[in-house]
């Protein structure tokens, strides 16, 4: 269904909303509780007042049998000029759905460093918020590097994410990742694989990383809701190790086998 969003919009105007991103197979969303919880409360957490059986029906709208991504926007909607309205208008609410395919699954990722950081003290580090200039600039550097993604660092200069993944360093059978407070976002596959990890003999740590630990690492990692796990092969041009090559596979069968169990498809054999 094809419906108009105002131009008076305050999502359209101002960024003044949350997005969510999740993958759905066989007319079932994957860690569908998981993706609207973290989407509710991110409305909650700047204000919006959005019911969340509204959401849930709007999402149910987009669902089909087809493998696809489902992105699910929350705005402010529209309402008079001015930074904080007087009086809100009702919230906007826009579902989309667009085609996945399998051939997403286990690419190689070339990182490059961005110069533009991220703010780790700013309230909406943690989440997915529709302001994405930050990210798009650091995508741009990486598109103009020729690499597949961007090394997002903090005002720190500690690793926060990829400008669409969270990042995790394999070394000597621990799994590493920074923690919330260094301006990562709680990425879905990122709670899946610190919940699965353990059962795999690894030794699980939300710990401050800094780019150096990505290049002794013996493997590193992004994941996120549309590819799940991705090995990254070069951070500037370097090549990075591949000493854990069997433990990434583990993980990815489990995550894999998640989602199949959940949604009633291999994920690598839908059509």
């Amino acid at each position: 269904m094809t419906r108009a969003v105002s131009v008076e919009d305050r999502g359209f105007t101002l960024g003044d909303g949350v997005f969510d991103t999740a993958l759905a197979l066989n007319g079932v969303m994957f860690g569908r509780a998981a993706h609207l919880d973290r989407l509710c409360a991110a409305a909650v957490a700047i204000g919006i007042k959005v019911e969340r059986a509204s959401i849930e029906a709007a999402v149910d709208t987009a669902l089909t049998s087809e493998p696809s991504i489902i992105r699910t926007t929350v705005t402010r909607g529209s309402a008079a000029l001015g930074l904080w309205p007087a009086q809100p208008g009702e919230p906007t609410i826009v579902v989309t759905s667009v085609p996945w395919s399998p051939a997403l699954l286990g690419q190689p990722l070339r990182l490059v460093t961005a110069t533009v950081p991220r703010n780790e003290r700013s309230p909406v580090s943690n989440l997915k918020a529709l302001g994405y200039l930050d990210h798009i600039l650091a995508a741009r550097e990486a598109a103009e590097h020729g690499a597949d993604d961007a090394l997002i660092l903090n005002t720190g200069g500690r690793v926060a994410c990829t400008t669409i993944a969270n990042v995790f360093v394999l070394k000597d059978g621990r799994l590493a990742t920074p923690p919330l407070r260094e301006g990562c976002l709680p990425g879905i596959v990122r709670a899946l694989v610190l919940e699965l990890a353990p059962a795999l003999g690894l030794v699980v740590d939300e710990t401050p990383l800094l780019p150096g630990d990505l290049r002794e690492a013996d493997a590193v990692f992004a994941t996120n809701s549309v590819r799940f796990i991705r090995r990254v092969t070069t951070l500037d041009g370097i090549t990075l190790p591949d000493r854990a090559r069997d433990v990434l596979e583990q993980l990815r069968m489990a995550l894999l086998a998640r989602a199949e169990a959940e949604c009633g498809s291999d994920p690598r054999a839908v059509n």
